[in-house]
């Protein structure tokens, strides 16, 4: 069972804990360390896991070394993202590496995509998006909540979720053209 709870406002702490000890761990290896997905959304509701992106040059042996190092466990089943409607389509835009925590460790689900990679850029529009768009942030959430009480297989939770997703990312993209324009024109 899927279970979708109300905002809890230490995330963004417990974020920066694990951060800090990711970027000591990981060095220079991380080219940056974000945090993603709902629970990086003031007032989301979301599942209670805290979802962490590093970018890196390259997905390596290197990666997989400093991250179990640190306690975590690679999901080798997971190797990439989904891609949606009009994006790149060249499998290596999707590449990624997923590791979970060790028992005992706050859950967790660290991505580590490569820096400029569309998956990269993705999960940090779609965050961005629903920062400055509350009521789509809202709507998400109550789709959330619907597919987790009424799924009756939770392994298909991802499987509905990730077009809905799209369907937010898809406008993020021309929100964030738009906005540069607007910067680009203030600039001028």
């Amino acid at each position: 069972m899927i279970d979708i709870v109300p905002y809890k406002s230490d995330w963004p702490d417990e974020f920066q804990e694990i951060a800090f000890n990711l970027r000591k761990g990981m060095g220079e290896l991380a080219l940056r360390i974000d945090h993603i997905g709902s629970t990086s959304v003031p007032g989301l509701s979301a599942k209670d896991v805290i979802d962490i992106q590093i970018s890196v040059k390259k997905l390596d042996t290197q990666i997989i070394t400093g991250m179990t190092s640190l306690g975590y466990k690679q999901l080798k089943r997971v190797t990439r993202d989904h891609c949606p409607p009009g994006s790149p389509d060249k499998i290596e835009e999707w590449e990624k590496m997923l590791f979970l925590p060790s028992s005992g460790q706050r859950r967790t689900h660290i991505h580590i995509r490569k820096q400029g990679r569309a998956n990269q850029r993705y999960a940090l529009l779609f965050r961005d998006y629903l920062r400055q768009h509350p009521a789509t942030a809202e709507a998400y959430a109550e789709l959330k909540s619907r597919l987790a009480q009424h799924l009756a297989d939770p392994a298909m939770y991802p499987e509905v979720k990730d077009p809905a997703v799209d369907l937010i990312y898809l406008p993020a993209e021309q929100w964030a053209v738009d906005t540069l324009w607007r910067q680009g024109e203030s600039d001028a």
